[in-house]
């Protein structure tokens, strides 16, 4: 326990930054615990209180301002990055868009409490336009926020410390093999559940929208991306804007007697598939994912004009 106590005390300012900036650039590492501990630490006076808030605040916007960068240089694509590699692909771009969108750059301030939006938030700021010294303000008063939290909430119970590393001492590998366990099951259990969601729901190709389009069907598309990436992007010209959730509050403008085509811009159709799924729930019967999305669409109006020129006068949202 002593041991660890004194490795804590004379290295714990370099693995609290190690650790804080591997959970802003992404990795499945919380850093609130080493906050935590690093404010036990100096609650027992075995670290300073300036040393351990500007060692977590630096690495913190560090990482911060790689995304950051990331964002201002490949815009919607480090985006799209992100959501690959998410456990909930639906969601994990679209829900951040939607709140930075609402409260604008003082989300910046509150961006690492809310659970996903921490890493998502510095691409996101990057790709609107912030301007370096507005982002480098809001981002480090949120980023000093949440350091002096976690930091206050160690130094008051910093007199369980040695408890605490002792009862770690006798439970702490058992409850580790438990806890990387249950986590590894759960990724597995998520990401089965996935590619089964995503290869269970057929979609609907450019071509075979096209030709629909051609033939004079008026099949009722639906935009699912969020106010931010509409803006910022031009979707297929006719549809109609939605989010998921109001794919259900508006139900009644959709029509059940035509084809109803979802499309979105996030890896694997994911918000296109999963608001298929909710209206068939619904009862609706021709709904659709467009496979590819608004990539899809643009690499085939790239190729061919007939199609852009074909579709705008037969979407008729509903």
């Amino acid at each position: 326990m002593n041991e660890t106590i004194n490795f804590l005390s004379q290295h714990g300012a370099l693995v609290l930054a190690a650790t804080v900036f591997a959970e802003q650039i992404g990795l499945p590492i919380p850093a609130l615990p080493f906050l935590i501990a690093a404010g036990a630490l100096v609650g027992t006076g075995q670290m300073g209180l300036g040393m351990a808030i500007v060692s977590a605040v630096l690495a913190a916007m560090a990482g911060d301002q790689l995304w950051f960068e990331l964002g201002r240089r490949r815009g919607r694509l480090v985006l799209n990055w992100l959501c690959r590699i998410s456990l909930e692909p639906t969601s994990c771009v679209r829900r951040t868009e939607d709140f930075f969108a609402r409260h604008g750059v003082r989300s910046l301030i509150v961006a690492k409490f809310v659970p996903g939006f921490s890493t998502i938030a510095p691409p996101l700021a990057g790709i609107v336009g912030l301007s370096v010294p507005q982002y480098l303000l809001f981002n480090g008063l949120g980023t000093l926020l949440w350091v002096g939290t976690g930091i206050a909430l160690g130094m008051a119970f910093s007199d369980q410390l040695e408890q605490a590393l002792a009862m770690s001492a006798q439970i702490g590998p058992t409850v580790g093999l438990a806890v990387f366990t249950a986590v590894i099951g759960y990724v597995v259990y998520k990401a089965v559940n996935r590619y089964r969601a995503d290869h269970r729901v057929p979609r609907v190709t450019v071509r075979q929208l096209t030709d629909k389009l051609a033939a004079g069907e008026t099949p009722v598309i639906v935009d699912l991306r969020s106010f931010a990436a509409r803006q910022e992007e031009p979707g297929v010209p006719g549809a109609l804007p939605m989010t998921i959730d109001e794919l259900v509050a508006r139900q009644h403008e959709l029509p059940r007697d035509r084809d109803v085509i979802l499309y979105c811009a996030c890896p694997k159709d994911a918000s296109s598939v999963e608001g298929t799924k909710r209206l068939r729930n619904l009862g609706f019967t021709r709904v659709w994912p467009l496979a590819g999305g608004l990539g899809a669409w643009n690499v085939a109006a790239a190729h061919s004009s007939t199609a852009v020129r074909v579709s705008a006068p037969h979407i008729v949202p509903a």
